[in-house]
């Protein structure tokens, strides 16, 4: 006898069949469905992955400091204005104006303008010739008085601890006091009591301050060195020897924590003298030279930085989606659960 059902036929019945068996099952279960649990919603949107955070650490030179404003405005003008900032001694004054809100370009107009009258006190004391009231007042007028933690910007002063040596960052409080604090040369400024110990430059324990900056969140550290080189001469007189011998040091301390900076920027201002105001222009032009310079290596390094956010974003939204479509597995109806082994039950499938 032939068949009167070809295979086609018997195939077209067969889905139809599938579902009166399903609903007949869950007819006799005698065990009520309870709603699916909430699942959590997956979208088809990558999420977008957090800016690259900046941070700029300003060493110190004095009158060379000059050369800081110029870096940062080549910075600004590239598209990599710093997040965070942190400063020794003359970074710290450039630093402080900078996270106040003042641009670079202001930043450029207010050193030209700059009296040296302004920020030096000079008065015979045992601890120094410079009292630094002077270069206080002037940061608080600049930063409208506002305490660090008000800034604009994330900010710390670096300073030396006279009576141990403990480097301190300075992150709270009166700005321009830490600021003074982080500038107090020994044996030209005197030093600078802050509750009940005395501060000096933040150069004798970190002249050029990466940690601090790594340490207010910077996932890029741009360092700026400025720091004077041994000259490769003897030096002639009593001066000369202690400049020299203060530059030997910070070259060695500063080492260290240079090799910690993402990229190391460094302004030929060494023939600028330490206290020579009128190569003010000069200084700026020299960091922005080399701020330039720089440019292809920080670009190379906030793209690298960049991928890896978006490796991880990828990876944080295919393990969301997973842990959903396993949640969503778990909280099905047993009905759905068998529809799902036939072929019925698509709505835990992955996004």
């Amino acid at each position: 006898m032939t068949n009167r059902f070809p295979c086609t036929r018997l195939t077209h019945f067969s889905r139809p069949l599938t579902s009166l068996l399903l609903a007949t099952l869950a007819a006799c279960s005698s065990t009520p469905t309870s709603p699916p649990a909430a699942v959590p919603e997956v979208t088809g949107t990558s999420p977008a992955a957090p800016p690259i955070k900046i941070g700029i650490a300003l060493g110190g030179g004095a009158a060379k400091g000059f050369a800081h404003v110029g870096v940062i405005k080549m910075l600004e003008a590239n598209g990599f204005a710093p997040a965070v900032v942190a400063g020794t001694s003359a970074g710290s004054v450039v630093g402080a104006l900078y996270a106040s809100g003042i641009n670079a370009f202001e930043l450029q107009q207010k050193a030209i303008a700059m009296d040296e009258a302004n920020i030096r006190d000079l008065q015979w004391s045992s601890g120094g010739l410079v009292l630094g009231q002077k270069l206080e007042d002037y940061v608080n007028e600049q930063v409208h008085r506002k305490p660090m933690e008000q800034l604009a910007k994330p900010f710390v002063a670096v300073a030396t601890r006279l009576e141990d040596g403990e480097r301190t960052a300075f992150s709270r409080g009166n700005t321009g006091q830490a600021v003074r604090a982080s500038s107090s040369v020994p044996g030209v400024f005197q030093p600078v009591s802050i509750g009940k110990f005395h501060y000096v430059d933040g150069g004798v324990v970190s002249p050029v301050p990466v940690d601090a900056a790594r340490q207010l969140g910077a996932d890029v550290v741009i360092a700026v060195d400025i720091s004077s080189k041994a000259s490769g001469k003897a030096p002639g007189d009593m001066l000369g020897t202690l400049n020299q011998s203060i530059a030997i040091m910070g070259q060695k301390l500063g080492q260290a924590e240079l090799a910690r900076a993402d990229v190391i920027i460094r302004p030929k201002v060494l023939d600028l003298g330490p206290v020579d105001f009128s190569q003010r222009a000069a200084a700026i032009v020299e960091g922005e030279k080399a701020a330039l310079a720089a440019m292809p290596q920080i670009r190379a390094r906030v793209a690298h930085w960049q991928g890896e956010r978006a490796q991880a974003a990828r990876l944080a939204k295919e393990k969301a989606a997973e842990a959903a479509r396993k949640a969503c597995l778990e909280s099905r109806s047993r009905l759905k659960k068998f529809g799902g082994l036939v072929g019925l039950d698509d709505s835990c499938s992955n996004p």
